[in-house]
């Protein structure tokens, strides 16, 4: 984990007009929407690649963050894979600490758990600013996992020791709001969660 400077084209169903009265809750979420309305919905991103860029739900809104393919491929590659999977819904920000970063991605909501499949380390060129999402890991370099922190503000640091593969593009301002931790290791009672994680493509 990166260390605080401060402490070292599915089917739409048919439905006839009376019929939808009487549709449950769950059985809404199974209607699609068509292919021009789903092609607004991309374009309402802006983003440079739609296949290379995600979209993060949280409370207060979307943030959208554009994925360093070129200068971190296989973190890119795993990152898709598991969003693809549904792997990070309802995940939490176990790890939130005001002016350094927030940490998610941990099933057990620990900190101390992932996927099982380790990922060697791409340390890139790539500056941990405000806005950069990098990955977490253990002492070890190829340690990372699942885990990846957003930071907060610049922390020049952490430079060339974790792997950056995106950058929050637009809803900064949501990541803001995230619920801060307390104590020197800025773990959260009650965290925040992530409602959704999607890759902008499949949207």
């Amino acid at each position: 984990m990166p260390e605080s400077k401060k402490i070292k084209g599915s089917v739409t169903p048919k439905i006839s007009g009376s019929k939808t009265k009487s549709i449950k809750s769950e059985d809404t979420k199974k209607i699609g929407v068509s292919a021009t309305r789903a092609k607004k919905i991309r374009n309402s991103y802006k983003v440079k690649d739609a296949e290379n860029a995600i979209v993060l739900k949280l409370k207060d809104g979307d943030v959208v963050i554009e994925m360093f393919a070129d200068a971190a491929p296989n973190h890119v590659a795993r990152i898709k894979e598991l969003v693809r999977q549904g792997f990070y819904n309802g995940l939490k920000f176990h790890r939130v600490i005001d002016g350094f970063m927030a940490q998610t991605g941990c099933p057990y909501g620990t900190g101390t758990g992932g996927t099982g499949k380790k990922l060697k380390a791409e340390f890139n060129t790539r500056p941990h600013k405000r806005g950069t999402v990098s990955m977490a890991r253990s002492m070890m370099p190829d340690s990372a996992d699942s885990q990846f922190f957003i930071c907060f503000e610049d922390c020049d640091w952490l430079n060339g020791q974790y792997t950056v593969w995106g950058e929050v593009t637009s809803g900064m301002e949501f990541v803001d709001k995230i619920k801060r931790g307390a104590g020197q290791n800025g773990m959260v009672n009650e965290p925040d969660e992530i409602i959704s994680l999607n890759v902008i493509a499949d949207l």
